[in-house]
């Protein structure tokens, strides 16, 4: 809960309310007259003692890992941060700016860029290292990059440790788990062939699987195709073990997302590429359904640094950084409003959602489902839009919202996670509490009644409800992943803060990661896997 929810009064440090950077580093310091006496002896009002020992000051910003906003609002309240440092490598740079670029610096996607490539980065965010910073940051709070995640694919599942060490386990018949093989694994097993690559980001379709390493590399495996997977129009060839993406060798890649009609992928740079789709523009781009060439998302985010994507059934939607604050861009098909314009028309080129502006939201994580979209603002509150089918948007029907809207039931809880699949939606809070609702259909929702006088395990969920059955794991939950798919029956997996991985939902080709009981298909609440990915 925020300080606003909770009665207690937001303390402002010098009077300096929130604001983009852009603002507080433009703001102009107040000429100060000299007094008699003040608090640091002879020097000057603004200043401190050990600006004496800048080195030390350094120090101490860089391994107190200062947030941006921190950084900027010591330039805007004490020259000494401001004036230029004197300091290799840029002797112009003020202490602000050089503990920003030594954060940049500890970065995994930063550190292997060349000079020019982080100059390059540093204009395209706006001109300061403080806007790197943030861009940095803000792409490892959103995508787990580099951290431990799990991903419940359509009857398969993937499974990656904070090692960087990749398992798959469930349906197989593509080769789409990455083992040399068609074989269903009903147990997590590592992928061999990966031996040695760590891998920082995963995502899952019908039949077809990629993996990203920490050099931004791309690799996949299952059905050969980067577009219409779910329907089987292509993706004849199979591919059973990891091979490099070739097209996208000259691309560092960081993260990837798979629609049914298209796959994106977004680079360290910040720049959105897809593939497919484009025989009548519907991604701003003319090309065969086949073409596997990665083709740059043009229009407005072709000089906007991106730092998340989600792919839904037919649309994309992009969280972009800019020097006034994050913003969500969508393209695609329009259908059911999913798109957050007001109106159910397509969009072929990206388009600013310029809804949350009303809502005074800065956006902080995206998800997009099959038919409805989500987003997690920095301040907590809850927005989704798109179709409402059994209740998946949490306003207590089936409507559909063309724009986003709060989720007021979930007013009182701040989110800091969204995920959503095929008309379903969970939220996790900072406290670890799960809420979901939605579609109830393979017991996915974790809601799973004693008996059946307390309710069906399968019924829609039209509003917010929390999920007990994790309550009772005594685990904090940090990550949910859930089935997007139209064609499958979805399974659900909730991660904790200790690496262990919980699951529950369909579970008939292993999905789960175990072996169900005769005549049994599905799992209603959250069990352990044999696997520590901590």
């Amino acid at each position: 809960m925020d300080a606003t929810t909770s009665g207690t009064p937001t303390i402002q440090y010098h009077n300096i309310p929130d604001q983009p950077i852009t603002t507080i580093v433009a703001t102009q310091l107040p000429t100060f007259q000299r007094q008699l006496r003040h608090c640091f002896g002879d020097s000057s009002p603004g200043e401190f003692p050990l600006s004496a020992n800048p080195s030390i000051v350094l120090h101490v910003l860089t391994s107190c890992s200062l947030c941006p906003q921190d950084l900027a609002k010591l330039e805007a309240t004490c020259s000494f941060f401001k004036k230029p440092a004197n300091f290799a490598p840029d002797l112009d740079l003020s202490l602000s700016e050089l503990a920003a670029l030594d954060m940049c610096q500890k970065r995994a996607i930063f550190k292997p860029m060349t000079t020019e490539q982080q100059q390059h980065l540093k204009q395209r965010c706006g001109g300061s290292w403080k806007l790197v910073l943030r861009f940095l940051m803000a792409g490892e709070a959103c995508c787990r990059r580099e951290k431990s995640q799990a991903i419940a694919g359509p009857g398969h599942s993937i499974a990656v440790t904070s090692k960087g060490a990749a398992y798959s386990f469930g349906s197989n018949s593509s080769g789409q788990l990455g083992h040399g093989t068609t074989e269903e694994e009903w147990h997590p097993r590592p992928i061999r062939a990966l031996q040695g690559i760590r891998i920082i980001q995963a995502t899952a379709a019908t039949g077809r699987t990629m993996l990203i390493s920490d050099f931004g590399q791309v690799y996949a495996f299952g059905k050969d195709s980067f577009g219409e997977a779910e329907i089987g129009i292509q993706g004849s060839k199979m591919v059973t073990s990891p091979q490099l993406v070739e097209s996208l060798k000259n691309i560092f890649v960081v993260q990837a997302a798979i629609g049914n009609f298209f796959t994106a992928v977004l680079s360290r740079e910040g720049r959105v590429y897809t593939f497919s789709w484009g025989s009548d523009g519907k991604l701003c781009h003319h090309t065969d359904p086949n073409d596997v060439e990665p083709r740059p998302l043009l229009g407005a985010l072709e000089h906007i640094p991106v730092v998340q994507i989600a792919a839904g059934f037919c649309y994309l939607l992009c969280l972009a950084c800019q020097p006034t604050g994050m913003s969500v861009y969508s393209v695609g098909c329009g259908l059911g409003g999913k798109l957050g314009h007001g109106s159910k028309t397509d969009e072929k080129y990206p388009r600013l959602i310029e809804q949350f502006q009303v809502l005074n939201l800065q956006p902080k994580v995206v998800a997009a489902g099959a038919w409805h979209a989500a987003v997690v603002g920095q301040d907590g509150r809850i927005c989704t839009w798109g179709w409402g089918r059994c209740g998946c948007l949490g306003h207590g029907n089936e409507e559909c919202e063309s724009v986003p809207k709060v989720v007021e039931e979930l007013r009182d809880v701040k989110a800091v996670h969204v995920a959503t699949g095929d008309y379903t939606t969970f939220v996790v809070a900072d406290n670890g509490d799960v809420y979901s609702f939605g579609c109830g259909e393979s017991a996915s929702l974790g809601h799973n009644p004693e008996n059946h006088e307390q309710g069906d395990m399968h019924a829609n969920v039209l509003s917010p409800k929390l999920v007990t059955s994790m309550k009772e794991m005594n685990e904090k939950v940090v990550q949910i992943s859930l089935t997007n798919s139209v064609y499958w029956n979805a399974h659900t997996f909730a991660l904790t803060e200790s690496g262990k991985l919980y699951g529950f939902g369909a579970g008939d080709k292993g999905q789960l990661g175990v072996e169900l009981g005769a005549n049994q298909t599905e799992r209603g609440k959250p069990e352990r896997l044999d696997i520590d990915l901590g």
